[in-house]
């Protein structure tokens, strides 16, 4: 492992999307992550990408010796990650409680959707709840339409695994000064609302009056929106300032288009851009807005974007085991990441890994004998 989080250490409770991604950043930073699974547990998505940089270790936490062993990680290391519902790992005797008492200076992070307390914190919930919940998902979508939701990216990953990452790294920041740890409550609901302030700052503003479909950002005006070009796929235009709207004028060649300074104006706007965009296709008008400031780009699907030129150019995705993933990221000059390793069987180092806390042979081998590791 390399990277600025180079020789921290963490141990994740594997569990699903939001918790798993927040714990690949770390590890895409430099932290080692020893992720544990139940023995004999299956990825829901085969070779799950979100797995990548880890060792994995296969322990039966709902038995005593198997939550004795994580007592035992947590004591050589800097940071747990959970993601289960409010009040399961105390109940495996792996809870803050009983981590702390073995390792006071760990930072004990818990991702959740509604929380650790409160009146939905022990119910379920996926994404599109959450978000709902929120305020960001009424918002999103085309004027007249029903809400639309983008898929998992808000509540799962943006509010959920990335604020869980943040949250980590300001608790080990503040571990520095006081020489203690803490738990930290990353909830997708705190985190999407947390998303949302620039909305809410634009409507105290009164600049955010308009329902779903009607403001500056959600396509209620001409010259930020998406349009249908010749060969049936889209470019995305954003000339939101009078000079980058000027260069898109000139790009799609409407200099006696209406104005856009007059609301009045925009229906027809909106058919000229859209008439326009129709007589070419997708790349071609990447092309010609290309070394302009028209603000206009291919809209990609997601295999696309791995060999755009741009991203090429910067290695924004990395080869990884024959698989396409996305680069670490941030970039740092001095402490740069290393290219990502595979995601590791379930299990694969549990015999490496806890012989590195010191677990002798003889018991490992009685360990896997009675089920408790795999």
């Amino acid at each position: 492992m390399s990277g600025p989080l180079e020789g921290l250490r963490v141990v994740e409770l594997a569990g699903l999307a939001p918790a798993p991604f927040g714990c690949m950043v770390l590890a895409d930073l430099g932290a080692d992550v020893v992720q544990v699974h139940k023995p004999g547990s299956r990825p829901m998505i085969p070779g799950d990408f979100l797995g990548r940089n880890r060792r994995s270790i296969a322990i039966d936490t709902r038995t005593p010796q198997g939550a004795e062993l994580v007592l035992k990680l947590v004591e050589r290391s800097d940071v747990l990650v959970e993601g289960f519902r409010p009040g399961v790992t105390e109940r495996l005797g792996i809870g803050p409680a009983q981590c702390l008492a073995r390792n006071p200076r760990l930072i004990y992070g818990r991702m959740t959707g509604w929380g650790q307390d409160g009146p939905l914190a022990d119910r379920a919930g996926h994404d599109i709840n959450y978000i709902a919940v929120a305020g960001a998902l009424e918002p999103l979508g085309r004027a007249g339409g029903p809400p639309s939701f983008p898929i998992n990216l808000l509540g799962d990953f943006g509010g959920g695994g990335l604020l869980l990452a943040l949250g980590v790294l300001a608790a080990l920041y503040e571990r520095e000064r006081s020489g203690r740890g803490q738990v930290v409550d990353a909830a997708m609901v705190d985190g999407v609302a947390l998303l949302t302030t620039f909305l809410h700052g634009m409507r105290s503003a009164g600049l955010w009056r308009g329902g779903r479909g009607e403001n500056m950002l959600d396509g209620g005006v001409p010259f930020y929106d998406v349009y249908e070009a010749a060969d049936g796929r889209f470019v995305a235009v954003g000339a939101l300032e009078q000079k980058f709207y000027a260069d898109l004028v000139r790009v799609l060649d409407l200099a006696d288009a209406p104005s856009r300074d007059d609301p009045a104006n925009w229906p027809e706007l909106r058919e000229r851009i859209a008439a326009a965009v129709k007589t070419k296709t997708r790349d071609e008008w990447a092309d010609l807005a290309r070394g302009t400031d028209a603000c206009l780009a291919p809209v990609l699907s997601p295999d696309e974007a791995a060999n755009h030129p741009y991203n090429t150019a910067r290695n924004t995705f990395v080869d990884v085991a024959g698989a396409r993933h996305p680069a670490p990221a941030p970039r740092f000059d001095r402490t740069p990441t290393a290219v990502p390793s595979p995601p590791a069987e379930a299990g694969a180092n549990t015999a490496e890994v806890l012989a590195g806390i010191g677990v002798p042979d003889a018991e490992i081998m009685e360990l896997r004998r009675s089920g408790v590791i795999g």
